[in-house]
């Protein structure tokens, strides 16, 4: 994807011209287009060249973003080089790329013309109906008196002349836009009024004063005026609250370090700006300062302050071997690091290219939004003229008439329309990165909230992801055993390998020769140890190569029933013995699941886990459904099943969660994560805390209420304020539109399009106070208890295939009590939605009946 800076918009339709001017080209295959940001994201195989013209044969201008300073704009040349792949980020080019020049040129032309415009107003009202003192010279030269008003007005528009360059230069293009309509009414206004002071001089040449007199009420230089003076207070007050939707984004680039202390061969130290530094480079980190770019430890330790980036208020402990972030501030201890991301790749880069993307982009609920700005000008303008047509039919005078079409074109207002969505996607998205949650697209921040089903991991997600060996259970040695569990896992990637190798560390454990190693993705690890075979993994890989006693598959099953994972190591087919591993369930968790299901959403947690770990867990947290025992491959066909009946959000944090992340409705990552996880999910939650998926459902929400409340005012005004202004009440109530009050009207339109958006800054992500309720305590208990005697999940062995799945299916769905079966063969369950009571040897006979195992029913 390519984004582009377009200059010369200034309403919903000039957005939408150069949309189907750039989505027309051929290779295009997606072009959505910000008013708010005046930016351009397009995706497709079309030169930079090629894009820039038709943005330009449009009538507009158009740039590639950030030009040689990297994808993100943001990004300088490490070391007077441009290469935005080494190089740190800029914080200065980018917030001056949101610096706000628009409000002080604008307040520049405000007070001009109120200076002028307030001589006018003397003049023609004051003066007129209230006989306030004028000049001798202009008591009774009345050709005088419209001169002035002439010369007045023609000063306020020149000092105006933006709106009447874009005005028309978009009429030339076949594009009219919000300045073509206050051009045309401030211009229709001037015109018709030079022409009645041209009528005015005739009369006062022939002596007829009273004509004359008539002629000076019947100016409207101070319409002209007052309507381009007006418009310019509104785009002032909607520039300015504008600037308010980009502040999460500037404080996010204020954290950018300025500089950054290297360390030479020699051990010398030299600063260098951040942008400088180069991966590998060595650096120094004082207690107090900031650090520059992402970094492993190499020596030294200290408490770290990571609360700008995760939200978090305690300090983490940094030692040897971990990786510190840009921007987050050492506290207590020296650190020597390495940097290992520079530039657009550190970690404070990518949040504010994620924040910038989701900003820049264009929510689903804006097409409707999009199609009527497509037109609105063009039909406003038609209904101008019928305006002025059809009071003149009916027999008024033109210049009633004219009033009546300059109050349609000045009152009609179609930067309401444009505005309604990416202010509130600005200020929603700038909320989640105050508060470390990153939607990675507008279309994320809007369908977040809409999901039905939440699919949770369960390491490192439900629970702390950090393991600990809790139990070892030798049948030989145990200092084999140990040496064995060792060396297999030293080369494992696998949290629970983890903890097994730092207890061996700590019973200091003597490794052995590894040979010919093997990793079974979520099933365990193989390799010759001393020439013997050697074999480590769960209860079902381990009894594919060799039968486990009875009594050993009772241990198992009993660590597993108080929520530990059994690891069975086998060498040259005999069992070495079984080491526990436990993980612990972090403390909001059990909080979280709590308000997504009070808040309507059905719960589930996915794991490759024992089933028994699984459900002892699922029972601690409150999660009902479980299902455990599902390889990587095997989580994305649950994800498959689960959509079939509502939105699937899937919250994980590993490498084995990406299929899901990617085939689930909306993917959340969660914590630190993998960068395989991170690239597949949708949506970022920077902390590892389970009590962010409810706050990105409630932001979600929020913002998708403020964009519809914004689309109903947008539509609301227009189809009460245009036909105000055309006068359909005159002959009803008598009510009539000076052209000056539509001229307010549309002013203040888009500035309370904005400041509504504004108010999601006032949002309380974290409370659960307004979360939608089932039922009253006592009625949701009952309901629970319904749930659990309506759904049953059956663990069924011998399944091989997608043919396995449909005739286990078929069978089930059979039964009359069945209303729905959901297989896997992949996890070996099938999830069974009852429309009755039907017991637990009539499930299993029929199963059994077609040559499966049904090994248990929960």
């Amino acid at each position: 994807m390519k984004q582009y800076n377009v200059t010369g918009m200034s309403c919903a339709a000039c957005s939408a011209r150069v949309e189907k001017a750039v989505g027309k080209l051929p290779g295009v295959d997606k072009c959505s287009v910000n008013l708010l940001t005046n930016s351009m994201n397009v995706e497709g195989e079309v030169s930079s060249q090629t894009i820039i013209e038709a943005v330009e044969k449009a009538g507009y201008g158009a740039s590639l973003k950030g030009g040689n300073a990297g994808k993100d704009g943001y990004l300088k040349g490490a070391r007077g080089v441009e290469d935005p792949g080494t190089s740190g980020t800029s914080a200065s080019t980018g917030e001056d790329s949101l610096k706000d020049r628009e409000t002080p040129a604008l307040v520049r032309r405000l007070v001009s013309s109120l200076g002028f415009l307030l001589v006018l107003m003397y003049f023609s009202m004051g003066h007129a109906m209230f006989d306030w003192p004028v000049p001798s010279f202009f008591e009774e030269n009345l050709m005088a008196l419209g001169l002035l008003q002439l010369l007045l007005t023609t000063i306020v528009m020149v000092i105006n002349q933006k709106f009447f360059i874009s005005g028309f230069k978009g009429l030339l293009h076949k594009s009219p836009n919000m300045d073509t309509l206050v051009a045309l009414g401030a211009g229709a206004a001037y015109g018709y009024s030079t022409f009645v002071l041209f009528q005015m001089s005739q009369a006062m040449v022939y002596g007829d004063w009273l004509k004359a007199h008539l002629y000076l009420h019947d100016l409207y230089f101070e319409s002209a005026a007052m309507i381009l003076t007006l418009i310019t207070v509104g785009k002032m007050l909607e520039a300015r609250a504008k600037g308010k939707t980009t502040s999460a984004l500037k404080a996010l680039m204020k954290l950018t370090p300025m500089t950054a202390t290297l360390l030479g061969e020699d051990g010398s130290e030299i600063e260098v700006p951040a942008e400088q530094v180069m991966v590998g480079d060595v650096f120094v980190v004082r207690p107090g300062e900031a650090i520059p770019v992402d970094g492993i430890v190499l020596d030294g330790g200290s408490a770290v302050d990571e609360s700008a980036l995760t939200g978090e208020s305690v300090p983490v402990d940094k030692k040897q071997g971990d990786k510190v972030a840009t921007a987050t501030m050492n506290q207590t201890g020296f650190l020597k690091c390495q940097a290992y991301r520079v530039g657009q790749d550190t970690t404070l880069a990518k949040i504010i290219q994620m924040v910038s993307d989701a900003a820049s982009s264009k929510a689903p609920i804006a097409k409707i939004a999009d199609k009527v700005s497509g037109v609105f000008v063009p039909v406003v303008m038609g209904i101008a003229l019928v305006t002025i047509l059809g009071w003149i039919l009916v027999g008024e005078s033109f210049g009633f008439a004219l009033a009546r079409g300059i109050s349609v074109l000045v009152i009609s207002c179609p930067c309401a329309l444009g505005l309604a969505t990416p202010v509130a996607i600005m200020v929603g998205t700038g909320v989640g990165a105050k508060n470390a949650i990153m939607f990675k697209t507008a279309e994320s921040l809007e369908e977040t909230g809409r999901v039905d089903i939440v699919v949770l991991d369960k390491t490192g997600t439900i629970t702390s992801g950090k393991m600990s060996v809790t139990d070892v259970v030798a049948y030989q040695e145990e200092e084999l055993l140990l040496g064995v569990a060792y060396s297999l896992e030293k080369s494992s990637a696998h949290p629970l390998a983890k903890a097994v190798v730092d207890y061996a560390l700590r019973k200091n454990v003597t490794e052995k020769e590894v040979k010919n190693f093997e990793n079974h993705s979520g099933l365990g690890v193989k390799a010759m140890i001393d020439g013997k075979m050697c074999i480590a993994g769960n209860q079902k890989f381990i009894a594919e190569h060799m039968p486990l006693q009875k009594e050993i598959e009772v241990r198992g099953e009993w660590l597993a029933d108080q929520g530990k994972t059994p690891l069975y190591f086998v060498m040259d087919g005999k069992l070495l013995g079984i080491i526990a591993v436990a993980d612990t369930v972090k403390e909001d968790s059990i909080k979280a699941v709590k308000q997504l299901r009070n808040m309507g959403k059905r719960v589930v947690m996915l794991t490759g886990d024992h089933p028994k770990t699984a459900s002892a867990i699922g029972q601690m947290v409150g999660i009902e459904e479980v299902v455990a025992g599902v390889l990587p491959d095997g989580k994305e066909q649950v994800i498959l099943d689960l959509q079939k009946q509502g939105k699937v959000a899937m919250v994980g944090d590993g490498i084995n969660d990406a299929p899901a992340l990617s085939r689930a409705d909306m993917g959340i990552a969660i914590g630190a994560g993998t960068d395989v996880a991170l690239d597949a999910a949708s949506v970022v939650l920077a902390k590892s805390s389970l009590l962010d998926v409810p706050a990105a459902i409630r932001l979600s929400k929020g913002t998708l209420r403020n964009i519809k409340q914004n689309l109903f005012w947008a539509f609301f005004y227009n189809m009460v304020g245009i036909p105000l202004a055309a006068g359909l009440w005159i002959p009803v109530l008598g009510w009539e539109m000076n052209p000056m009050f539509g001229a307010a009207a549309m002013s203040l339109s888009s500035f309370c399009v904005v400041s509504n958006a504004l108010r999601l800054n006032f949002l309380k992500i974290y409370d659960d106070k307004h979360d939608r309720r089932k039922c009253q305590k006592k009625k949701e208990i009952e309901t629970d208890r319904e749930e659990t005697k309506m759904t049953k999940t059956m663990k069924i062995e011998g399944m091989m295939c997608g043919h396995c799945e449909a005739r286990v299916k078929k069978v089930l769905e059979a039964l009359e009590q069945v209303q729905e079966a959901v297989v896997s063969h992949e996890a070996g369950t099938a999830v069974l939605t009852l429309a009755a009571e039907v017991d637990d040897d009539t499930l299993r006979k029929t199963v059994e009946d077609q040559d499966y195992k049904v090994i248990s029913i929960s």
